[in-house]
């Protein structure tokens, strides 16, 4: 859409107001669901269950998300204005049921039907508000900068993974006024603003003037058709190093917290969480915007994955996470290592998802995009219950629990940490991660518009 027809159309049909803006108040928005650590131990006090028996909620979120994108991308395709309006009810419901829910588990300790409704409403119902309100400004996002696809779903997608940077504090002094334990009163409060957020999304979100979509079955090849289109390897190789990755980054980042802790840096836990966060936004953005400039998408992957095996490759070897902080002895080389192996996950699991969409379209074009990405987010799905359940059977299996004393804001606290277990896990992620660059190098093949590139390059 060239910036004649904006300042023709006026705001109405202008890229920011139309495309960008929604599309960063929905993302923003859903993308809180990654603040779950921030209170799911208060969560499983206040109901009176374990940590783990709540961490449930949080994967379901992730799975029903992914598969809510893959069953709802043709609603999707079809009505944006209908998608996102489901978003925006599902997410602000979701969370208002499991501010419920909470309350009635404060008050029936122990109560199965508080923990079952937590999982239904935070998992499944916010879970389809998560996948649709993810889809919906991804395609019309491209459509409104077709010059700079990936700057601007990296411009969306990084609104999704900075929301935790932002709503993290606001959270933390939501919980902080409520010192008796009045935990779901917070849940209500975000089910309001993240309504209202959302709802002046859907308002705007709007594809651009000059775009109609193919109409009659005979003129619109279905998803799978348009699938089946290509060699089949390249869809099934996209699938999978987007699953890979995933799976690496949540194993990573669900012990995130411990790993900092173990490595002598209890008492900045939440700047690091930060810190990490931005660099999921900062992936998400900078990666596809690297990858605007290139002739194949798919070489962003490889660089992500090579960078995922180098950093990860280094702390194994010097057994980063053991010997970083040793009887409150800290190797300072050995902290920045660990921290930087981190933030290069968070940035390689951030700019996978910003690349996706437009590596699919790079494949197979743009008029069934919605529902062939929706089809790929399963894959997000399947990871959300095995990255992180991964992690957390390895630790609880392997390794040597010990005692860390740690002292903040002026109190002494004493938890269990398993440095060995952390360890373990980076064995398996870089495994993984080798694996994602052999798809990434072999099976994904270049593009058609890559290989015209090429052509060009050669007869030159």
């Amino acid at each position: 859409m060239s910036d004649a027809t904006n300042k023709s159309g006026g705001w109405r049909e202008n890229k920011w107001i139309r495309g960008a803006i929604p599309a960063l108040l929905l993302h923003m928005s859903i993308g809180t669901v990654y603040c779950w650590s921030i209170f799911s131990q208060e969560i499983a006090d206040h109901i009176g269950f374990t940590k783990n028996a709540t961490e449930w909620a949080f994967s379901l979120a992730i799975f029903f998300l992914g598969m809510s994108a893959a069953f709802l991308g043709n609603i999707v395709e079809k009505d944006i204005h209908k998608s996102s309006l489901i978003a925006t009810i599902c997410f602000a419901a979701g969370m208002a049921g499991t501010g419920f829910f909470i309350y009635y588990g404060g008050n029936h300790q122990h109560s199965y039907l508080a923990l079952i409704g937590i999982y239904v409403c935070y998992g499944f119902i916010m879970g389809v508000g998560l996948g649709t309100g993810y889809l919906s400004p991804v395609k019309t996002l491209m459509l409104w900068f077709q010059d700079r696809k990936g700057l601007a779903t990296g411009l969306a997608v990084a609104g999704f993974g900075a929301a935790k940077a932002i709503a993290s504090p606001i959270m933390q002094a939501i919980l902080g006024e409520n010192k008796n334990g009045e935990i779901y009163k917070m849940f209500w409060i975000l089910a309001v603003a993240y309504f209202v957020m959302m709802f002046v999304g859907h308002l705007l979100l709007k594809k651009p003037a000059g775009w109609h979509e193919p109409s009659g079955s005979e003129n619109k090849p279905s998803t799978f058709q348009v699938i089946k289109s290509k060699p089949i390897g390249t869809y099934i190789g996209i699938w999978l190093m987007f699953y890979l990755n995933i799976t690496c980054g949540l194993a990573l980042i669900s012990q995130e917290k411990m790993i900092v802790k173990c490595i002598g840096l209890a008492g900045v836990v939440g700047i690091i969480s930060t810190i990490s966060a931005i660099f999921n936004a900062g992936g998400r953005l900078g990666f596809s915007a690297m990858a605007d400039g290139m002739k194949d998408r798919n070489t962003v992957y490889k660089i992500i994955f090579a960078l995922s095996i180098a950093f990860t490759a280094v702390v194994i070897a010097t057994q980063g996470i053991v010997k970083a902080n040793v009887d409150g002895n800290q190797n300072m080389l050995l902290v920045i290592l660990v921290l930087l192996l981190i933030f290069m996950v968070n940035a390689g699991y951030g700019g996978g998802f910003s690349n996706v969409p437009n590596l699919l379209s790079d494949h197979y074009g743009m008029s069934n995009i919605s529902a062939i990405h929706g089809i790929t987010l399963s894959a997000w799905g399947i990871a959300g219950l095995t990255g992180n359940q991964m992690a957390s059977w390895i630790v609880s299996h392997f390794g040597k629990v010990q005692n860390l004393t740690y002292t903040e804001d002026g109190v002494a606290h004493t938890i269990e940490v398993n440095p060995q277990g952390y360890q373990y896990v980076l064995y398996v992620t870089i495994a993984l991660y080798i694996v994602s660059l052999l798809l990434s190098l072999f099976l994904v093949r270049p593009s058609e518009k890559a290989l015209e590139a090429k052509k060009a390059k050669q007869a030159k």
